[in-house]
């Protein structure tokens, strides 16, 4: 016979927050939080790591300036979300955020990079940034060489959505000037 558990122990951010002060939670763990669980998050491999650090060096050369580059931290969604995306576009602030973790209206662009974790990435994570309002998503699917570009959030998420593979090109919205190659994306 089986039995049900009725009821989950959820997190705020608060809560989180406190965990890693207190030493709950270690800097070397590798969890996030989502809508009130801590998550466990896939170890990264050489593969994911290049893609990352491909799209960080071609963010960096052509937003100098104009936005800041943020690498596997914290986004702070709401009172129960606290994902670590692969890479965050942000406002640029003179305190470099050291106050606090950025919110949604901070984010101009927020990037998972899959390989392992697409159906999680797709299902769970886009999902949750278009409840919390972030303009703009892209999903870097490696094993089907091509970026999904999410758009127009809303709580039933995103309105617009563009699968995008080699030979196209993308712009960010809040950046419409500046043109990537797909190729270059995807390596």
């Amino acid at each position: 016979m089986s039995v049900a558990l009725l009821k989950r122990l959820l997190f705020t951010v608060e809560d989180y927050h406190k965990m890693i002060a207190s030493g709950v939670l270690k800097k070397y763990d590798r969890v996030e939080l989502i809508r009130g669980e801590i998550v466990e998050m896939s170890p990264i491999g050489p593969v994911h790591a290049e893609y990352v650090d491909r799209l960080t060096e071609l963010f960096i050369l052509r937003l100098t300036g104009r936005v800041r580059v943020r690498v596997q931290n914290p986004v702070e969604l709401d009172d129960t979300s606290e994902p670590q995306p692969d890479i965050a576009l942000l406002r640029r602030r003179p305190n470099f955020y050291i106050a606090g973790h950025p919110q949604p209206e901070n984010v101009f662009l927020l990037v998972e990079v899959a390989d392992s974790t697409v159906i999680k990435d797709r299902e769970v994570k886009v999902p949750l940034y278009a409840e919390d309002n972030i303009s703009e998503v892209w999903l870097v699917d490696i094993n089907e060489q091509c970026l999904e570009v999410y758009r127009e959030p809303s709580v039933n998420g995103y309105q617009n959505v563009q699968k995008l593979e080699s030979g196209d090109s993308v712009t960010i919205q809040a950046f419409p000037d500046v043109v990537f190659a797909v190729d270059e994306i995807l390596g």
